[in-house]
């Protein structure tokens, strides 16, 4: 009975590892996948918009 207590807790998180891979998988791209790339998208030129613009001397 010890092989089962020691193969048991490796199954179950090899289990939930393929799940989460295969929700991940499966929500890549469809209907969401243009609003997920703007948004991606639009991060980097908010930082980039929030910087104060350097100052230059005359």
């Amino acid at each position: 009975m010890d092989y089962v207590s020691a193969l048991l807790p490796p199954v179950v998180m090899a289990a939930l590892f393929i799940g989460v891979i295969r929700v991940i998988v499966k929500t890549q791209g469809g209907a969401n996948k243009t609003k997920e790339d703007a948004v991606v998208d639009a991060a980097p030129a908010r930082a980039q918009g929030s910087r104060p613009a350097p100052k230059t001397e005359v």
